[in-house]
């Protein structure tokens, strides 16, 4: 299942998770995004019960976008008991956004 994070609900699902999360932080004009949207899709499915899997659209939450200095898109940061352990900053491939999934978890 992939979740929708914003600032309302961030701190209690991902900071606050037992699990770690994954937060894709991009926008509906982004190109690299949209290109990556299916994988993350794809990504929840498979880690679902393992790694929370969400997307924080940056023109809606731009305090959460401030706070962790998005300054490009896409940007896919993972949290593990509410520290940040990896950012990735660019459009990959699954098998290397998954690897990255591997390595922090």
């Amino acid at each position: 299942m992939e979740y929708k994070f914003t600032t309302a609900n961030f701190d209690e699902e991902v900071l606050g998770a037992d699990l770690p999360v994954l937060v894709d932080f991009y926008a509906d004009w982004c190109g690299p995004c949209k290109m990556m949207a299916p994988i993350v899709e794809q990504l929840a499915q498979e880690y679902d019960g393992k790694v929370k899997i969400g997307k924080c659209n940056i023109d809606e939450e731009g305090e959460i976008a401030a706070r962790y200095r998005i300054m490009s898109i896409p940007t896919m940061k993972i949290f593990v008991k509410g520290e940040e352990k990896a950012s990735l900053v660019g459009a990959m491939s699954g098998e290397e956004l998954k690897a990255q999934i591997d390595q922090a978890i």
